[in-house]
């Protein structure tokens, strides 16, 4: 099972919930999410009309798509039940709450997930709490490599 995350999206927000989806793709966009040419840039999730869709994730051209290929920034449907939709749509109605994918995976059947987050976004302050975290974390690794 192949995983791509968001390492961007832990940076800039708190996870609030997480949901799983599926994805709506077009022609090769399958074969390059599998060699691995995705790119979550600026990537948010929308819900428009009962529905949501997912803007602004980059897949690149397959390269030996040629007239076949798609466009690599165009919006894409996410597949969720009316249920998980409602539930994501009153979330999202607080201040300052946003829908951020936060992985894409293909499963043991071959089909592509998505994992979505509801996301509050993080002030300067925390972002400079979670490079310290993460420098820690880092500096006791070194730690226990060189303590053997």
């Amino acid at each position: 099972m192949k995983t791509f995350r968001n390492r961007v999206a832990a940076y800039h927000y708190f996870f609030l919930e997480e949901l799983e989806a599926g994805i709506i793709l077009q022609g090769t966009e399958i074969k390059s999410i599998r060699a691995g040419r995705i790119n979550f840039k600026d990537s948010y999730a929308r819900i428009e009309s009962g529905e949501v869709w997912l803007y602004k994730l980059h897949i690149s051209h397959y390269e030996k798509g040629n007239i076949y290929n798609h466009d690599p920034e165009r919006k894409r449907k996410l597949l969720l039940n009316k249920r998980e939709i409602k539930k994501l749509t009153k979330k999202v109605e607080g201040q300052g709450v946003t829908i951020v994918p936060k992985e894409i995976y293909i499963n043991d059947k071959g089909l592509c997930k998505v994992v979505i987050a509801v996301a509050k976004g993080k002030k300067l302050f925390d972002k400079r709490e979670t490079i310290q975290k993460k420098d820690l974390a880092r500096e006791q690794e070194r730690k226990e490599k060189h303590r053997y």
